[in-house]
């Protein structure tokens, strides 16, 4: 349920009324807008008799909120959430790249690659030091040696640092971290995602290879009802029949989730397709979609990649791509 207050409200009378409802057993959550404030009510709001909220003095409006996300939902909360990644703003208008290699290999990789996506334009660094992979004989990545590696490409460069979370126990050594990523394996992962809402450290959402669009607010839901609002959702395809790319890019969930949801949303066009050749139109393509940012994976040498090389961009096709996305956010 959500409760919009008009204009006029004092602060006074609007905790007065936080009070109240709060007495009657529910969360509520004040989200102050430009023009008024909205009060959104989370819990059993059966108790709460909606002809009473109306004819308050301070109240224009009151609303059920049908869909079982709430806290994620926009009319809960309007307007657009921007979340701050260690100074890099995403949503709300704001524009980010995340861009590095699938695997942290080395620190020279590391090191040249991140020097290299900022040069073409990318503000955050992505990389995994824990890796999930489908058999159990793959690279797994270099764990702790992996974060402390991402840890001097942010000395060297300044990019905040996006990585890729495992485990409930690995959370300590998450803590310089500028945000955490919680992969498409994980995605329902409910008892990590309780955990990551219990800080206050911006949340990158993939969705699952086969999770709908609802079930990725609902995990969102997790992370934001246990207090933490620093979530960005991310479309990264999804599994279907299709063999000729690695998933599915399901485009269309781009503007979909922007009218569900007030969060940021960001594409990860090499997942989605599992291909460098169709890195730059699918990019080029979640853009006009609208969306917040893109994740893209570049590597010095994808042929010598540890793990998804054939999906990973050469610095100078990162350039090209970078300059294609900007040529579209122009046009917009």
């Amino acid at each position: 349920m959500i409760a919009q207050l008009k204009n006029t409200a004092t602060p006074t009378e609007i905790e007065m009324l936080v009070s109240w409802l709060e007495k009657k057993g529910v969360k509520v959550t004040p989200i102050h807008g430009e023009y008024c404030t909205i009060l959104g009510l989370v819990g059993d709001t059966t108790k709460i008799d909606i002809d009473v909220l109306e004819s308050m003095s301070i109240v224009e409006a009151v609303k059920r909120i049908s869909e079982p996300f709430k806290a994620a939902n926009r009319k809960f909360h309007p307007e657009d959430t921007v979340v701050d990644i260690g100074g890099v703003k995403l949503g709300g208008g704001n524009f980010a790249i995340i861009a590095g290699p699938c695997s942290v290999e080395s620190e020279e990789q590391i090191i040249t690659t991140a020097k290299a996506v900022k040069a073409a334009g990318a503000t955050l660094l992505r990389g995994g030091a824990f890796k999930p992979r489908t058999s159990p004989y793959d690279f797994q990545g270099l764990k702790e040696e992996g974060l402390k590696l991402l840890l001097e490409a942010k000395k060297e460069t300044g990019l905040p640092i996006v990585t890729e979370i495992m485990a409930i126990h690995h959370l300590p050594l998450f803590e310089d971290i500028d945000c955490i990523q919680v992969g498409a394996r994980n995605m329902q992962n409910f008892e990590l995602l309780k955990a990551l809402g219990k800080t206050n450290k911006p949340v990158l959402l993939k969705r699952g290879m086969c999770a709908t669009m609802k079930e990725l607010l609902m995990s969102a839901e997790y992370i934001m009802s246990e207090g933490n609002p620093n979530v960005i959702l991310c479309e990264r395809g999804i599994r279907t029949y299709e063999t000729y790319t690695r998933n599915t890019f399901d485009l269309s969930a781009i503007p979909m989730l922007k009218e569900l949801t007030h969060l940021p949303v960001v594409a990860d066009p090499s997942h989605a397709t599992g291909r460098a050749s169709l890195i730059r139109p699918m990019a080029m393509s979640a853009t006009a979609a609208g969306c917040d940012g893109l994740e893209i994976e570049v590597h010095p040498n994808p042929n010598e990649a540890m793990s998804d090389g054939a999906q990973s961009l050469k610095p100078e096709q990162f350039v090209e791509v970078v300059e294609a996305v900007n040529r579209v956010r122009s046009i917009l």
